[in-house]
């Protein structure tokens, strides 16, 4: 754990969004012993995710944020965290677009791939300028960085499934299935490292990159993870969010 607090903060988003990716690799390498995954479970994980990344977005990201953003704060964190929401806001619009142009069973499995890839980038951005921001000190705890990676794994966990079980039921191979599924986390490596690595080089956009990634994130989690838990099953989804949330705002408060 010291060499880990003592590490350039590259390698620190490198490992940590290594980890976000391993979550996405796992839950598509259940496509190899399963031939489905069952409702509640699924819900469960979906639903306590987005407790989670909302409550990261809150605690973890938007309060170190205001703390940094000086005297026009409140424009600099509403700022950011509309283009962070916008930027979600118009990939989905754009890969809906793309979509019409395939039949119907291929367009739910391209719309999930791509969706689940491009949605991925803001997520590693996330964790990459979370430990940016730990690095400086600048408000980010490092219980809190870590949550925050922790919560984006659970939620690639099923994402990864969310990939390659379509696939699989579509006609591709197990292992096709689950190269495409892993795929899917692979781009948060990359995002994670040049979050933290532009955060550490421009202090200066530290607020607006937080509030960035906290606009990105929620915007995520209302269009992609509480439409599909709640639709699962209501109650347990709700009961998923408040426990995810209350997780990460004990964690944050107590450790953070």
């Amino acid at each position: 754990m010291t060499w880990f607090l003592n590490a350039d903060v590259w390698v620190q988003a490198l490992l940590a969004t290594t980890f976000t990716w391993a979550m996405t690799a796992l839950g598509a390498a259940l496509v190899f012993f399963c031939k489905k995954v069952g409702k509640s479970a699924f819900c469960i994980m979906m639903s306590g995710a987005a407790g989670i990344m909302l409550a990261s977005a809150f605690f973890s990201l938007l309060l170190p944020a205001l703390e940094q953003g000086g005297k026009y704060s409140y424009i600099v964190l509403t700022l950011g965290f509309i283009f962070g929401g916008f930027l979600i806001i118009v990939t989905d619009i754009v890969i809906n677009a793309l979509s019409r142009r395939t039949d119907e069973q291929k367009r739910s499995c391209a719309v999930m791939c791509v969706a689940v890839t491009v949605h991925n980038i803001p997520e590693g951005l996330a964790v990459g300028v979370a430990f940016g921001a730990l690095s400086q000190g600048n408000g980010v705890g490092f219980v809190a960085a870590v949550m925050l990676a922790v919560g984006i794994g659970i939620q690639n966990f099923p994402e990864g499934m969310c990939v390659a079980f379509p696939l699989r039921a579509n006609g591709c191979s197990r292992t096709k299935s689950f190269l495409i599924g892993q795929f899917s986390g692979m781009v948060e490596i990359a995002a994670g490292v040049i979050g933290a690595v532009a955060v550490t080089a421009v202090s200066g956009v530290l607020p607006f990159a937080l509030s960035f990634s906290a606009g990105a994130m929620v915007a995520v989690v209302c269009s992609e993870l509480v439409p599909e838990s709640f639709a699962a099953d209501k109650l347990k989804a709700t009961i998923g969010v408040v426990l995810g949330f209350s997780l990460m705002m004990i964690l944050d408060i107590a450790f953070g």
